[in-house]
Formats: C-alpha cells, structure tokens, sequence
C-alpha cells in the first residue's frame, strides 16, 4: 500500500492549521494577518474553522497513510478554502491588507492544492 506523499503533506499542513486554531486561536488570527484581538464572536469562528480544518487535514493525511484514494478530501479541502474566499470577498474593503495578502491569498492557494489534488494523475487508483 504506497503512501501518497501529495497527499499526506497537505493533510499535514491543514491538520496543523487546524490544531493551531484550536489550540492558540488568538495566535493563529494574528499569523494569518489580523494583528488586533479578535471579538467574542469572531474567536467563536476562528475555534470552528480550526475544528473543520483539523478534521479535514486528518481525514486526508489519514487516507494518504492509508493508501486510500485522496481525491475527494483534496475537494473538501479546496472547497473548504473556497468558501473562505467567498466569505472574505464580502468584506475585502473591511480587511487590513495583511489580511487581504494572507488570508483571502490562503485561501487562493488552498483551492488551487484542492483542484490539482483531485485533479491529478495516480500512479496507481486505490479503491476507497
């Protein structure tokens, strides 16, 4: 059963994204651009982002140790970014431009990791 290198790096990366939300919510906020401590409500979403991205990323690393087919956790991750974006566009003008460069840009590159990794030629299919 190969391991899929791709695959369990981004998992890795999102799983630890995600550790660090939950973890350190007010410092993972200011390394994704937002030097100022956020509200009530907004570490409320910073915990739930840290939640989905630390299931997403382990549900990924998981099936890459496994052998498993990787694809749709590479969507749900590019997905999940995409939704990111999306929320972000709504309040780009409201945004400080480290959080413009570093979140919505993030999130760019998180969907392009998600589309390539769903996209990409196997050297071998394994079945779910």
């Amino acid at each position: 059963m190969p391991i899929d290198r791709a695959a369990l790096v981004a998992g890795s990366i999102r799983l630890a994204s995600g550790v660090h939300f939950l973890a350190d919510p007010l410092g993972a906020n200011r390394l994704w651009g937002d030097p100022e401590p956020p509200t009530p409500t907004a570490r409320l979403l910073l915990r739930s982002m840290g939640y989905r991205d630390a299931l997403i990323g382990g549900l990924l690393a998981g099936a890459a140790l496994r052998g498993k087919n990787t694809r749709g956790w590479f969507l749900a991750s590019g997905g999940a970014d995409a939704a990111d974006l999306l929320g972000g566009l709504s309040v780009h003008s409201e945004l400080r431009r480290s959080q413009q460069l570093i979140g919505l840009g993030g999130a760019v590159v998180g969907i392009g990791v998600g589309l390539w990794g769903a996209a990409r030629r196997t050297t071998k299919e394994t079945s779910d």
